[in-house]
């Protein structure tokens, strides 16, 4: 029984020519049709060009030389000299041609992949690693590249030139001919070996460098644990058997083509000796002179060469076709969460009313199938400009709320409003534009601090830029920096402590001026004094600004003008810290739990 791939595993290869895949990619060609035509033309001229050497020799062989006229066999030599050079000048525009293409088909391609990634929802993401995902963009569009430029148009010039050397064969003596190509039976049987072997060995290779980039992708990754419980020698073994497989994978592709090539390099050379054979025996006869025979052992040579690049291109076809799969399945993957047919416009300025009517949500399914319910029937309104808190144990559905509201996720049952308008019935960059959301986890880009303030908006100048970071402190560890605001953070902001890299995401979210500010634990993650310059600034923004606060330490919430407090996907309870503590319930319990934790410690 075949094991089931991995989740970073590649899936196995498909059928190697695939009609309805290969009409989807030829419309990549549409737009670049004249180029299309004009490479097939220039493989044409190329392929018409071979027969003429031999040509050459034949009447070099059958007329100058037995009449011993000079001056035609200079001519015939200037002549063969100039076919050269022009079949030299029009290889290279073929190629540059073909190579042209296939590059701008790989810009198009990328670009489309790159647009259906920043339209897919978060959950797309969730079901499908980061290693698979960057193949499909890098890896898959590189194979493909490959087919175009060195596949779909310049097999034209293999056919072109197989069929005027049989023209060129039959006509100057058939039997000849048919003599010449009595080997080609057994070079297709060859051929079809060969081809077998190669998908096994192509598929083998695949799997094996899929296992490799998942566990790189892993092992980078997670190096800190890896390095901190000493399992570097240990991963250093597993890395040596999976390349030892991928060696070996290689190895054996690599010894299909070495064995052939010089079956193909033999079957010409029978082909010669039987063109030498038969030919010679005709010459003796009369009935064929030498220069028929010298140019059909030029042919013949010319012959096999294009046989044997088709053979390479079925094993680049067979890539492509896995490829393209791959990747037409990634672009038909249809995002959950789209704009409606005819969106409704958001009142301008926005208010910041929020309302939640009767929602439920679930992630999944129960093993009954029934809906595994995070959220159940939640009902709230936030006023416009009033600060919520909203906490709870883990689980208890907080974050998912979050999600729900700038519609990273859709409700199963009931209506979310924002000014009286359903969130659904507007689009997506509308209702996204008014809120700002700084999360526990900052991710911060390599680039420099201003661009992850401004996150390439070029209307945003440097001075509001620079008033955002002021209000939340960033200014003061920016300055101490070499560029400022110039300065490249590294990967993922690693340049930054965590307290940093959280001041920069509340200056990120300021420097958009949001009508609705919410934060999902955004100050967990910081010290007491970084703590302290947080509230201050965010106490300060919020002023006339709907705020949702999501929060582990109840400390930091209980100035909130209103405290929702979540158990198992139900709102439970509401009010101010005040209220709640003199009720006795869940939040009376949270925060007297917290506050022995804070004191024991």
């Amino acid at each position: 029984m075949t094991p089931k791939p991995g989740l970073h595993e590649e899936e196995a290869l498909g059928k190697a020519y695939d009609a309805r895949l290969m009409r989807r990619l030829l419309r990549y060609l549409v737009p670049y049709w004249w180029m299309v035509g004009l490479a097939v033309l220039l493989l044409a001229m190329v392929s018409a060009l071979e027969i003429v050497g031999p040509w050459l020799t034949k009447v070099a062989l059958d007329d100058a030389v037995p009449q011993r006229d000079g001056r035609l066999l200079s001519r015939l030599a200037l002549a063969f000299l100039g076919t050269l050079l022009l079949g030299f000048l029009l290889q290279y525009a073929e190629r540059l041609l073909t190579t042209w293409l296939g590059q701008r088909i790989m810009y198009d391609l990328r670009k489309e992949i790159f647009r259906k990634f920043q339209t897919l929802d978060l959950r797309f993401y969730d079901r499908n690693p980061v290693g698979r995902l960057l193949t499909r963009i890098t890896g898959d569009v590189e194979t493909l590249n490959e087919l175009f430029s060195s596949g779909i148009v310049t097999v034209f010039g293999d056919v072109f030139t197989l069929a005027f050397i049989v023209a060129a064969m039959m006509g100057m003596d058939w039997k000849l001919a048919l003599i010449s190509f009595s080997v080609l039976p057994f070079v297709a049987w060859a051929a079809f070996l060969f081809r077998a072997r190669i998908r096994e060995a192509y598929r083998d290779i695949r799997v094996r460098l899929a296992r490799i980039n998942a566990f790189l992708h892993e092992r980078f990754t997670g190096v800190q644990v890896v390095q901190l419980f000493n399992r570097e020698d240990r991963e250093a073994g597993r890395h040596h058997e999976l390349s030892q497989g991928y060696l070996e994978a290689h190895l054996r592709s690599i010894t299909y083509y070495a064995l052939f090539f010089p079956v193909i390099e033999l079957f010409t050379a029978v082909a010669l000796a039987l063109i030498l054979w038969s030919g010679g025996a005709s010459i003796l006869e009369g009935t064929v002179t030498v220069g028929v025979v010298a140019a059909f052992l030029q042919y013949a040579r010319r012959f096999f060469r294009p046989i044997q690049d088709l053979s390479e291109k079925y094993n680049l076809l067979q890539g492509a076709m896995a490829s393209s799969e791959r990747i037409f399945k990634l672009l038909d993957t249809e995002a959950e969460i789209t704009d409606p047919p005819d969106p409704r416009p958001l009142p301008y300025p926005t208010r910041g009313e929020i309302e939640f009517r009767d929602v439920w949500f679930a992630y999944g399914e129960t093993e009954e199938g029934k809906p595994d319910w995070v959220l159940k029937g939640i009902s709230f309104t936030v006023s416009p400009g009033e600060k919520v808190a909203i906490v709870g144990h883990t689980g208890a559905g907080k974050t998912t709320l979050i999600n729900l509201l700038m519609r990273f996720n859709e409700p199963q049952e009931g209506d979310i409003l924002l000014d009286g308008v359903p969130i659904r019935d507007v689009a997506l960059q509308d209702l996204r534009s008014r809120m700002g959301l700084v999360l526990q986890d900052v991710f911060l880009f390599s680039q420099d601090v201003a661009y992850n303030i401004r996150l390439g908006e070029t209307e945003m100048t440097d001075d509001r830029i620079r008033e955002a970071a002021r209000r939340v402190g960033v200014h003061r560890f920016v300055d101490r920096l070499p560029k400022g605001y110039d300065q490249p953070l590294g990967e993922r902001g690693a340049s930054l402590s965590v307290g940093e890299r959280q001041l920069l995401s509340f200056a990120r979210a300021l420097a958009y001026d949001p009508a609705i500010l919410i934060l999902d634990e955004a100050t967990s993650s910081v010290d007491s004094e970084i703590e302290g310059q947080v509230e201050k600034a965010t106490d300060e923004v919020m002023k006339g600004r709907t705020s949702l606060v999501i929060a582990h330490r109840l400390s930091t919430i209980q100035g909130a003008d209103r405290i929702l407090v979540f158990h198992h996907g139900e709102l439970r309870e509401a009010g101010t810290h005040q209220e709640l503590l003199d009720q006795g319930g869940l939040y009376a319990r949270l925060h007297e739990l917290q506050f022995i934790q804070a004191g024991a410690s």
